[in-house]
């Protein structure tokens, strides 16, 4: 007859633990070598019997089953460990299976089970309780469905991107940038807009090509279709394009701008973090160098622009509008824009407020020094052709 499996039992019921002694027993080839009642007690048992196999509740005090599972294992590498739980929920079940865990048995289990489940273990095998395994087979069957559904969305989002990349369902609108002294209007930003099924917004449209790994396809053609309409804008205006700092990146741009980089300014965006500033700005100093100028999107409305601002000495800062929504009656937002425009002046940067919707957000923005915008107040986004000067609200009435 071989040598006795050698069964630690630790669990914090002691009529667990002598149910489970009594059960132990009564089998020839199971010799019980310790119990003990939290993971303290079962740590030390541990590492002075060295047990084939540990029984450990799941919930024990001092630490519970998982932490008893790491430190035996860490001691005891040879010893195979059974999970004892009242039920069977998946993040337990996960839990004392990343510990270590290559058995888990439902308390409450008939006794040939539990010495079944000792003696398959100890061989070498694992063992789960029918409980258990129902419980991971619909995790499993859900997390599956979940997964295919993310796929099927994955893949409906990449045929939309490309049909929008395409040019079908995506068009250009443009709006005006205007001195807010004269009104005159000095530049446009080419917005894209989408004929969505799902009804998402355009910076969605722009997130799910990124998820999807078309951003730089749906960007170069956005900025493609803009500057073949530069011609049409009035006299001496500049275009404004959205740009990612990818796609600065990408060694295509220059050659698409060069022939209209003196009328171009490049929006830095941010749809993903900036791994490499020097390298970025290395790509924009070429085009630069062509005439292309450069802008800062959305300053003020998060750490990274102004991150960019700092780092990247752009010609242009564009005020988010969330500091210009309701300027008029808010101190803190006077204070951050007028902040902005002192930091601009000593750079010698120009201000573009955006998001003007109402008079007293212009007076207001014109008191501290801003002297440039676009919103809704000044002009809507549209085709082309563009007036050469903007009206407020107020004039064109």
């Amino acid at each position: 007859m071989g040598r006795s499996i050698r069964v630690l039992v630790a669990d914090d019921e002691l009529e667990l633990r002598l149910a489970l002694a009594e059960l132990l027993s009564h089998e020839d080839d199971l010799e019980l070598v310790g119990m003990a009642a939290d993971a303290d007690e079962a740590i030390d048992l541990a590492i002075r019997a060295r047990p084939d196999v540990a029984l450990l509740d799941v919930k024990m005090p001092a630490g519970g089953g998982a932490r008893a599972s790491r430190e035996i294992l860490r001691t005891s590498p040879a010893t195979r460990i059974v999970a004892l739980s009242a039920h069977e929920d998946r993040a337990t079940i996960l839990e004392m299976f990343r510990a270590g865990a290559v058995g888990y048995l439902i308390k409450g289990a008939h006794g040939s089970e539990i010495v079944q489940s000792i003696q398959q273990v100890a061989r070498g095998g694992t063992s789960l309780s029918a409980e258990v395994v129902d419980s991971l087979v619909s995790e499993l069957s859900s997390q599956l469905q979940r997964e295919e559904r993310a796929t099927l969305d994955r893949e409906d989002r990449e045929r939309t991107i490309r049909r929008y990349v395409q040019g079908e369902g995506r068009h250009i609108v443009f709006q005006p940038i205007v001195d807010l002294r004269t009104h005159a209007v000095v530049g446009a930003e080419a917005l894209s807009r989408f004929e969505d099924p799902q009804g998402r917004p355009p910076d969605r449209v722009f997130a799910d090509a990124t998820a999807v790994d078309l951003a730089l396809e749906l960007e170069t053609a956005a900025i493609r279709d803009a500057i073949a309409a530069v011609d049409r804008l009035p006299e001496g205006a500049y275009l404004s394009i959205n740009c990612s700092h990818r796609t600065a990146m990408w060694p295509g741009l220059r050659a698409m701008l060069r022939p209209v980089a003196p009328r171009i300014v490049i929006e830095i965006t941010e749809h993903q973090a900036v791994e490499d500033y020097d390298a970025l700005t290395a790509h924009l100093e070429q085009l630069r160098e062509d005439g292309a100028r450069l802008a800062i999107d959305d300053a003020g409305a998060g750490f990274a622009s102004l991150r960019h601002a700092l780092r990247l000495a752009p010609d242009i800062i564009k005020a988010d509008m969330s500091i210009v929504r309701g300027i008029d009656g808010d101190d803190g937002r006077r204070a951050l824009a007028s902040a902005l425009v002192s930091f601009a002046g000593q750079m010698g940067m120009t201000i573009v407020a955006e998001g003007v919707e109402t008079e007293r957000e212009l007076e207001t923005l014109l008191s501290i020094g801003v002297t440039h915008g676009q919103g809704y107040l000044l002009a809507m986004p549209g085709p082309l052709p563009l007036p050469t000067r903007a009206a407020t609200a107020h004039e064109a009435g």
